[in-house]
């Protein structure tokens, strides 16, 4: 496994940018196959995790290719002209690509076969093949409804209104995604807002997408509807930068002293930027400059300086405006005066890894008092460094493995972390971009 090490660094001062939003990336290949003709797609996330769910695509028949400018090419075949796949379809570690890629198949009448790498094969998929069964879809999985599993979608499939048990964009959209191959109105309420690229974009390609907010049993709740069986059309989409990824470089610049960055082209949409009001709330300085929308997003340039951070409480309800974050939120909060407590993390625990343990683990590990206490997570911030010192194995999770990566620069002493190949799957590059900050990270075999 590859191997870094993150020693305690200067200042990090310079312009970047971040790679593509994961999230878009993925909904834009998707969409553009399920359209009648040619979409071209710019500045797509080229991490292993997209580029597994453009194989999947492929392999169900649509032309996807890049061309030497770097945009993406998708030739797609229209809603319900996907063929069978002739091989099994390896979505690598990318649960996004799996989860979503199963509701396109739900409604289409053959049978695919899905499966991944040794992390997704443990991520628990019922939250998905529930509702798809619902609709019609037959699935046969391993036990705990594991990949590898078959999939053979329904030719008269029928749209259900179903409640998510708990915020996930994922499920989310792997219903709507099915919903458009029905006849009729497909909807998903939601308990909390997550994540909505799929509805703007469902809308950018031609779909009718309903979106509205009531009160149930005294509390608010979304619903999403979309109307089936729509003659999707191709559109172009331009990807901004991915929230996610920027986090990990702006709290790598909170915690530095001295530092100053500027992130261009992130991605601000309002349910992916919790993480940001997060660490302002904490006294961050995070200046928000060149506001704007380009398509269907709300994109920014954020400019970080080095700030003293205290302690907040971060509320249940935002967890699904910050999911991804959490784990280098949490790093923000050890260096943080005060006792941070984060609400509402059950779904840490079924991503790549249990980042929920992995997080106190590593946290633990270099020198922070950390309490889990069922989905909630406190940090004791330290107010300064971490001792640091530690061996982290990212245990095939790629923010796990970044957080304490940005965790080392801000240590008294180096942290390694193992299996940072997998930092790829979201952001190629990471390492290096780090380092023409000013940052000091290091293979270990060199």
């Amino acid at each position: 496994m590859a191997k870094l090490r993150a020693s305690p660094s200067g200042p990090l001062k310079g312009t970047v940018r971040v790679p593509g939003d994961k999230s878009i990336s993925h909904r834009s290949l998707i969409l553009g196959a399920l359209a009648a003709g040619r979409t071209i797609v710019s500045g797509i996330l080229e991490g292993d995790d997209v580029l597994s769910t453009a194989g999947a695509l492929r392999a169900l028949g649509a032309h996807i290719e890049r061309t030497k400018d770097g945009r993406w090419v998708v030739d797609g075949l229209g809603l319900g002209a996907m063929r069978e796949p002739g091989s099994v379809l390896d979505l690598g570690n990318s649960g996004t690509g799996a989860r979503l890629t199963m509701g396109v198949v739900a409604t289409q009448p053959f049978t695919s076969f899905f499966t991944g790498d040794a992390s997704l094969c443990k991520r628990p998929m019922a939250r998905v093949t529930d509702p798809l069964k619902r609709m019609g879809a037959q699935i046969l999985a391993r036990s705990g409804t594991r990949l590898p599993l078959a999939i053979t979608g329904s030719e008269e499939a029928t749209p259900i209104e179903y409640t998510l048990p708990v915020p996930s964009a994922q499920v989310k959209s792997a219903i709507l995604l099915a919903g458009l191959g029905t006849a009729g109105e497909t909807t998903v309420i939601e308990p909390e807002p997550t994540r909505d690229h799929t509805e703007r974009m469902l809308r950018r390609f031609g779909a009718t997408v309903h979106v509205s907010d009531e009160k149930a049993d005294g509390k608010m709740q979304r619903r999403v509807t979309v109307v089936g069986e729509p003659e999707l059309r191709p559109a172009p989409v331009q990807v901004p930068g991915d929230p996610s990824s920027a986090a990990f470089l702006a709290v790598a610049a909170l915690i530095l002293p001295g530092s100053e960055v500027r992130i261009e082209n992130v991605g601000m949409n309002p349910l992916r930027t919790g993480v940001f009001e997060s660490l302002r709330e904490m006294g961050a300085d995070i200046r928000f400059e060149n506001e704007r929308k380009d398509g269907d997003e709300e994109i920014a340039d954020l400019v970080v300086r080095a700030s003293a951070l205290r302690a907040i409480s971060v509320p249940a309800e935002r967890a699904p405006r910050m999911i991804d974050e959490y784990p280098i939120f949490a790093v923000a909060a050890a260096l943080a005066h005060g006792t941070t407590r984060m609400e509402g993390l059950a779904e840490l625990k079924v991503k790549e890894s249990d980042r929920l343990s992995a997080i106190a683990n590593g946290l633990r590990a270099c020198g922070a008092t950390v309490a889990e206490d069922g989905d909630a997570l406190t940090v004791e911030g330290l107010g300064g460094p971490l001792p640091g010192g530690a061996n982290i194995d990212a245990a095939l999770d790629h923010r796990i493995a970044m957080v304490f990566l940005v965790a080392g620069l801000a240590a008294r002493s180096a942290v390694t972390v193992d299996g940072t190949e997998t930092i790829a799957t979201s952001f190629p590059g990471f390492a290096s971009l780090m380092e023409g900050l000013g940052a000091s990270i290091t293979p270990m075999n060199r």
